[in-house]
């Protein structure tokens, strides 16, 4: 649900309604409040009381367990949380996404290459899947996050996202031209637990992917 927040400032932007950038407010405030754990790794869907706005559930829907942290999930998350920053320069946000950061990036679960097996809680780890979405999107976000971090964290958000983005580009992730469908990256994991949309590539790999590459371009890196 994070992602979507930045639609809400860009509305408000160009339609000078600040009801919109105050949905988004709220919206991450609630979030931050029902969906993190003290680890800094979330919930994937929280079920609120329609009537009065009380947390009736705590679950997942993508993930391995309601209790397990949902790689594409902590990604989402993260991204979120610096575009919120960038949006307010409110410093909770800043925070928030450095947590998240470094839940992601110290995981013991991690691979070396920092693209994530679908779940970092699925007990079939290491003979399960990767989410090379999972990792495109952090790539992207980490790059943002570096540009607002202090230096120590704003370098190793950059070399972090850096190693993802090589291991993206290589010949495991990177299909040959006129194959994988038309699509860049193989590899992501939609929905494991229906099994849909396993190990297989998806249009939202490839948009961050992509939009992780021009913001490394844009940093002056090669």
């Amino acid at each position: 649900n994070m992602m979507n927040l930045e639609l809400l400032f860009w509305a408000t932007k160009y339609s000078g309604d600040s009801s919109f950038y105050k949905i988004a407010v709220t919206h991450a405030n609630t979030t931050m409040k029902n969906h993190y754990r003290n680890d800094f790794s979330s919930f994937h869907v929280i079920d609120y009381n329609p009537d009065n706005g009380t947390v009736h559930e705590k679950k997942t829907a993508q993930g391995y367990a309601d209790a397990s942290a949902w790689a594409r999930g902590q990604a989402w998350g993260l991204y979120g949380y610096t575009v919120m920053y960038r949006a307010t320069k409110d410093k909770k946000y800043l925070i928030q996404a450095n947590k998240i950061a470094h839940f992601i990036i110290d995981h013991p679960r991690l691979p070396a290459d920092k693209i994530p097996y679908w779940d970092f809680d699925t007990p079939d780890i290491p003979a399960t899947y990767r989410d090379a979405s999972a990792g495109s999107i952090a790539a992207s976000a980490l790059l943002e996050l570096s540009k607002y971090a202090d230096q120590k964290n704003s370098t190793i958000y950059f070399k972090t996202a850096e190693k993802i983005l090589s291991a993206l580009s290589s010949p495991t992730y990177t299909a040959k031209p006129n194959e994988n469908g038309g699509f860049i990256l193989k590899h992501s994991v939609g929905h494991w637990p229906a099994f849909t949309e396993v190990d297989v590539p998806l249009t939202y790999a490839d948009y961050y992917y992509i939009e992780a590459m021009l913001r490394y371009k844009a940093m002056g890196k090669k």
